[in-house]
């Protein structure tokens, strides 16, 4: 854009005939949205967001919740993620007249002061935080409710908090629909490289699940300090004792379920498994969409997976007409 604009502007100057705007142009423009810096208060300190506002003062609001592991308010973490999913989304959504807050996870980033340590986290604790924000935005815009959309991790969180009284509905993004010791298992065996880690993990697997902590002396580096770490074990075991299905069928808010046709980490089969648990939501699967929420073609899955470290690519654009229409519908 800048270089469109000084590239006009000396288009003008060489030939003598520069234009002034007059105010009938300039009220024409449509007016970019507006990003501002919020936060509400934590169990121990502040929680951060961006709040992205369009033009219109009585705009929807989707607030979008982060997915797993270190991942910051615009869908990026240190472990190879920079796809700028929920900014890009965000943004989108934006010139469709939508608002939306994107957030830092509690412990995390900008909200690192929120508690000691981010390990210590659970999806209940992170559904507190949705309802905190859900509250201070519901204040902010005037509205009656928010939408709450969640991807991956995200969408557990999401349900977990749509009880809440300033919840409009949910949109599930790449959500699991069955335990996640279930999608954790078809992760890792979707995957040919784990087939000598298996063994190890289907057995800790077994363990978490039945709430019990396990003992990474003798697995795999890969295990015992990645998924398996002793520091982040409380969380596994806390989150595998939620049913997503349970969870979605004891809500009367409207839901939106979105699967990707071309997601290697959340099967479509979660998707069948929400909808199949409540009827009444909506179920939209995206042919194309990866669960970076991004366009790829064909099956190669390092394709695919070159994807998530790749800003330039756009949001699906399906994707974003879904939510719109969704959060519309609900809103009139």
């Amino acid at each position: 854009m800048i270089k469109l604009m000084m590239g006009a502007a000396l288009a003008a100057l060489t030939t003598g005939c520069a234009t002034v705007p007059t105010q009938a142009t300039l009220a024409a423009e449509p007016k970019m949205p507006t990003a501002t810096e919020i936060s509400v208060p934590g169990p121990e300190g502040a929680l951060a967001g961006t709040l992205l506002s369009p033009a219109a003062a009585d705009a929807p609001l989707v607030l979008i919740v982060p997915g797993s592991g270190p991942t910051d308010r615009d869908g990026n973490n240190p472990l190879g993620v920079a796809a700028a999913s929920y900014r890009l989304l965000a943004e989108a959504l934006a010139t469709r007249g939508i608002a939306s807050a994107r957030i830092d996870k509690r412990g995390m980033f900008a909200s690192k002061g929120a508690i000691a340590d981010a390990n210590a986290a659970t999806i209940g604790g992170y559904a507190d935080d949705v309802a905190a924000w859900a509250r201070m935005l519901t204040a902010r815009t005037g509205r009656d409710c928010i939408w709450v959309a969640g991807h991956s991790e995200g969408g557990l969180v999401a349900l977990a908090a749509a009880a809440d009284r300033n919840v409009c509905g949910l949109i599930l993004i790449a959500s699991p629909g069955r335990t996640i010791d279930v999608v954790i298992r078809e992760q890792l065996a979707a995957n040919p490289a784990n087939a000598p880690l298996l063994a190890d993990a289907n057995a800790a697997l077994d363990r978490l699940a039945r709430g019990e902590r396990v003992d990474v002396a003798d697995m795999h580096p890969a295990l015992a300090q990645g998924l398996f770490n002793p520091a982040v074990q409380g969380f596994l075991i806390d989150m595998m004792a939620r049913d997503p299905a349970a969870m979605i069928a004891a809500t009367a808010k409207p839901v939106l379920i979105v699967s990707g046709a071309k997601d290697l980490q959340v099967a479509r089969a979660n998707a069948d498994a929400l909808k199949a648990a409540q009827p009444r939501a909506e179920l939209v699967v995206i042919d194309g969409m990866n669960h970076v929420l991004k366009q790829v073609a064909g099956d190669d899955r390092a394709a695919n997976m070159a994807s998530y470290a790749d800003p330039a690519l756009p949001i699906d654009p399906t994707l974003v007409a879904q939510i719109a229409r969704f959060v519309a519908a609900g809103a009139d």
